[in-house]
């Protein structure tokens, strides 16, 4: 089964939110939801990128990657 790093935008905060998980659609809906303590404060969140990797611990290690300095800079060139 594929595994996803993903990265959300809350549409109240602007804040950005990187995660990974086995199914995108499933996660978002939660995160939407209220389910994550993180993420409860800036419902409704909005998937604005995501990556498929054949192993969980591949789509983990990208997540740290997005979440480190660098990453975040790959993220601003992506998303603009």
């Amino acid at each position: 089964m594929a595994s996803f790093a993903y990265v959300l935008v809350s549409e109240r905060t602007g804040r950005r939110y990187t995660g990974s998980c086995e199914d995108v659609e499933e996660r978002v809906r939660r995160h939407n939801a209220g389910h994550s303590l993180s993420t409860r404060h800036g419902v409704p969140w909005k998937l604005v990128h995501y990556e498929s990797f054949e192993t969980r611990a591949d789509a983990v290690q990208r997540e740290r990657f997005l979440k480190s300095g660098q990453g975040r800079a790959v993220l601003d060139r992506l998303l603009g």
